[in-house]
């Protein structure tokens, strides 16, 4: 049998409120340290990508979420420095009362899409960012 390399998973959240204001948090570590980013992180070995999700979210943000719906996957080899990492998006609601920036996080603050052209936002975050903008609109 050929020894394959493998993509790393991981899973983003987009947290969003009922006038579509979202969550981001501000990286606290390489790559991209002081960007804005959409919460998530790495699937462990024998979590699901929805555990990683709703995991990710409450570690970098406590937040505790429900997930609402699978944006899309996003693959292109590039899109993280550290190696091929393969996303999974989903958007996801939750109470913005009770955010606080913890774990890989620095900050943490609730943004519109007018305010993207504003901020550094690390990875292929922004057109996340809008395909979970078009999702949650779309599910009115």
């Amino acid at each position: 049998m050929a020894n394959y390399k493998i993509p790393s998973l991981t899973a983003d959240i987009f947290i969003f409120d009922d006038d579509f204001n979202f969550i981001l948090i501000k990286r606290k570590n390489d790559p991209y340290k002081d960007y804005w980013a959409l919460p998530g992180g790495f699937v462990e070995y024998g979590e699901s990508v929805e555990d990683t999700a709703i995991r990710e979210a409450k570690e970098e943000t406590n937040i505790d979420v429900e997930l609402i719906d699978l944006v899309n996957v996003y693959s292109k080899p590039d899109r993280d420095p550290r190696g091929h990492t393969v996303t999974v998006a989903y958007t996801a609601k939750g109470d913005f009362a009770h955010k606080k920036a913890d774990d890989d996080a620095s900050d943490i603050g609730i943004f519109s899409q007018e305010k993207l052209k504003d901020i550094n936002i690390a990875f292929d975050h922004v057109k996340i960012i809008n395909d979970c903008l078009k999702k949650a609109k779309s599910s009115i």
